[in-house]
């Protein structure tokens, strides 16, 4: 009779990092093509290995518990990624709406949802900032440090997970209006321009000058604000990664 003992091993190593990979929008997402991302879980679980100690699974239901822990994990970590780049979309769309661009919303090929082109490049920036930065070597340091804090085993849910939720939906309103804040004040100080003018002269046709004029001062402003914006989100890489790893340890 073959034993299956080390191929189930195996398998059970492959979950976390393969959650990992599935769910973040830099090391994989829906963009990616699956030979990308089947190669890179090997690697990564081949790499955990002399890390990670995989106890013996004696029933289905026991191998059940435990694979839903791993995804928990896994999925908790990347959750701290898409963080990231969802502030960054919500500056986008922020911006972007102060600019008129949501009439032209398209397709998002990274994330598969209808955002304006603001929106889409700000979260192209993200990701790009989150390579650069080599924030992606430390969420890799965090996926193997979790083996020796949360080694594969049978836990249980903490109460802390609800306070992580909140803290990552709270980083994702806060720091998407940081990034957004600059654009949105200036356009909304055009627009009561805009109003007082059209108050003033109702002759004019300011319904079709005001888009051209909030279009031509954003593109302005954007070349201003992209240099803070990168700054600003490789500052945040830090406090994603803490609530990332904090809503990991949810699942002990």
């Amino acid at each position: 009779m073959i034993d299956l003992t080390p191929l189930l091993a195996m398998g059970l190593l492959l979950v976390r990092p393969g959650t990992l990979i599935l769910a973040s929008p830099t090391f994989g997402g829906v963009y990616a093509p699956a030979q990308v991302k089947i190669g890179l879980t090997l690697f990564l679980a081949l790499a955990l290995l002399p890390v990670a100690a995989v106890p013996q699974t004696g029933s289905p239901v026991l191998l059940t518990i435990l694979v839903a822990r791993e995804m928990a994990i896994g999925v908790a970590l990347a959750l701290a990624i898409r963080v990231l780049v969802s502030a960054a979309e919500l500056a986008g769309n922020l911006a972007g709406f102060q600019m008129g661009l949501s009439y032209s919303a398209i397709i998002d090929p990274a994330s598969g949802v209808r955002n304006n082109v603001l929106s889409m490049l700000y979260g192209n920036v993200a990701m790009v900032t989150f390579l650069v930065t080599n924030a992606h070597h430390a969420f890799l340091r965090a996926l193997r440090d979790s083996y020796e804090s949360l080694p594969i085993g049978a836990g249980q849910v903490g109460a802390s997970l609800p306070q992580a939720i909140i803290g990552m939906l709270a980083i994702v309103f806060t720091f998407g209006a940081r990034l957004a804040a600059p654009m949105v004040v200036v356009l909304v100080v055009t627009e009561l321009a805009l109003g007082l003018i059209a108050r003033s002269a109702p002759a004019l046709n300011l319904m079709a000058v005001g888009s051209s004029v909030r279009l031509i001062l954003g593109l302005v402003l954007l070349g201003f604000v992209a240099p803070a914006a990168v700054g600003v989100l490789s500052g945040m890489t830090g406090t994603v990664l803490q609530i990332g790893v904090r809503a990991a340890e949810a699942f002990r």
